[in-house]
């Protein structure tokens, strides 16, 4: 059962019409399950790219009825990566998902193949029993060691996601492992330019704060025992972390620890892409299509 901004999310994007979707190496249960809950709930209109035998042996075994879905064939990672990829540029699709690959090898087709906008990202979003609000987790996908510019632009897409579902001025945490400037912790160094960068309006329509532990971050009680004046200690929108590493750990152990609900997609891209992990449960797949759904429909409207 999702939670209310789940469920909040999840509804916005019902209203508006359903939009044609690449599954890229789309045999496998909780890709296909999930693709298919997102059609029920008009949200996409999947077009299944991988190998008909195991895709339909996938359904039969979960009970979909294929009867009148597109499935177009691929024989390998990297042939369906590149017909969906020809989709989009033929317009035939509005967004990708993947499927049963690994990420390195669809997004390697993206930046080969479509416009891209600017620099790409990951951003996932949470909802945790735990916390008041949906926390948006960054970069735990695409960029390995971000530098300081690169984190810029990864802070920005978040910052235009999270404006795109209504926070008008998001309040991002740039997180290290102290709350300190030390100059043999790069992280820490990069956190102090960030928060100038955003007073600076190089970041926009954001308040940046860091170095922050996340501890600082999440909880006012603890950014008060340590003595911080920070406007976004406890009260985070968006937590960037200081490299995949730590964003991928934090965003799954989030996910398997504290019952976090999630969804993940890429921002920067010519169409919004679902990159879920292979092993996220069917209603991950359900809340990524909801959000591919409001930036088809909405990006554009957003002034940066």
């Amino acid at each position: 059962m999702l939670g209310n901004k789940m469920q909040a999310l999840l509804d916005t994007a019902k209203h508006y019409p359903s939009i044609p979707v690449a599954v890229v190496d789309a045999g496998e249960s909780h890709i296909l399950q999930g693709i298919i809950e997102a059609e029920q709930a008009g949200l996409v209109e999947p077009i299944l790219i991988g190998q008909p035998d195991r895709i339909h042996n996938v359904a039969n075994k979960l009970g979909i009825d294929l009867a009148n879905k597109e499935i177009i064939p691929a024989n390998s990672d990297i042939e369906a990566s590149e017909i969906g990829i020809d989709l989009i540029k033929k317009n035939k699709a509005c967004a990708l998902a993947k499927g049963w690959l690994h990420t390195d090898t669809l997004m390697h087709a993206v930046l080969k193949g479509l416009h891209i906008t600017q620099r790409i990202s990951h951003v996932f979003i949470a909802e945790l029993p735990s916390y008041p609000k949906l926390l948006f987790i960054t970069d735990a996908a695409i960029n390995i060691q971000p530098d300081l510019a690169t984190k810029a632009v990864i802070i920005q897409n978040a910052v235009n996601l999270a404006r795109l579902m209504g926070i008008d001025r998001p309040k991002v945490a740039v997180l290290s492992s102290v709350e300190v400037v030390k100059p043999a912790i790069q992280s820490t160094i990069d956190a102090a330019c960030l928060s100038v960068m955003a007073k600076r309006g190089q970041i926009q329509h954001a308040i940046v704060d860091g170095p922050l532990a996340f501890d600082n971050a999440i909880s006012l009680e603890a950014a008060q025992i340590k003595e911080i004046n920070s406007a976004v200690a406890g009260d985070v929108d968006i937590l960037l972390a200081p490299d995949i590493d730590a964003a991928n750990i934090l965003a799954k152990e989030l996910e398997y620890l504290a019952k976090a609900t999630m969804a993940g997609i890429v921002v920067g891209a010519q169409v919004p892409i679902m990159l879920s992990s292979r092993s996220d449960p069917a209603e991950a797949r359900l809340l990524s299509a909801a959000l591919a759904v409001l930036m088809h429909y909405q990006w554009d409207k957003i002034s940066i």
